[in-house]
């Protein structure tokens, strides 16, 4: 259920992310991936997999062997057996994705980093539905909902008041010639709680 948790921020002080919605051939992935399923190893998957390791070592050797030592080229079997055990991405046919919040912490509990807006997409054979939950000025909504979210108790209002407390966003921007104080809570709120 994590994955949905991020919906919770429609029944929040913050104003609501817009949908941002693509049709067509996949072009949205997942985050990082276009839609994709893992398969178990086929004979003809590992062999194509064990020729391209070996192909990698002898280029290495060959672009490095004024410069280094060369690599030993292990036996073909040996490679081989390993890739039988690997798994492998393919391409999606059918199904649906959910990608979550993506976000994680740096220098401490409270240091909220912002990777990707959370994503649902639909995928049929080469087509696909996608639909981002996208808010203005994302870093700072999503960076400051987490801390809304993950590290505040109380009212909504008081909850809003331990943010701003708590974690400032308060930024100075220039564009090169003048230097301008922005609050983006007074962007990222609803008005009843800016």
């Amino acid at each position: 259920m994590k994955t949905f948790e991020f919906l919770k921020v429609f029944n929040s002080p913050f104003k609501r992310p817009k949908l941002k919605w693509c049709f067509g051939k996949i072009a949205i992935g997942t985050p990082y991936f276009y839609p994709r399923r893992w398969v178990k190893a086929t004979p003809e998957r590992a062999r194509k997999a064990a020729l391209e390791d070996i192909k990698r070592i002898e280029d290495w050797n060959e672009l490095n062997k004024n410069n280094s030592k060369p690599r030993k080229v292990p036996p073909f079997d040996l490679i081989y057996k390993e890739k039988l055990r690997h798994l492998y991405a393919v391409p999606k046919k059918i199904g649906f994705d959910f990608a979550s919040l993506g976000w994680k912490t740096k220098w401490s509990d409270t240091d909220y980093r912002f990777e990707w807006n959370p994503i649902w997409s639909f995928v049929f054979f080469k087509w696909q539905i996608a639909v981002s939950f996208v808010p203005d000025d994302c870093h700072h909504y999503w960076e400051a909902w987490l801390y809304y979210h993950y590290n505040t108790e109380g009212t909504k209002r008081e909850r809003i008041e331990a943010c701003k407390k708590g974690f400032s966003q308060t930024c100075t921007v220039s564009n090169g010639e003048t230097k301008t104080t922005v609050n983006y809570y007074n962007k990222i709120l609803k008005e009843a709680y800016i």
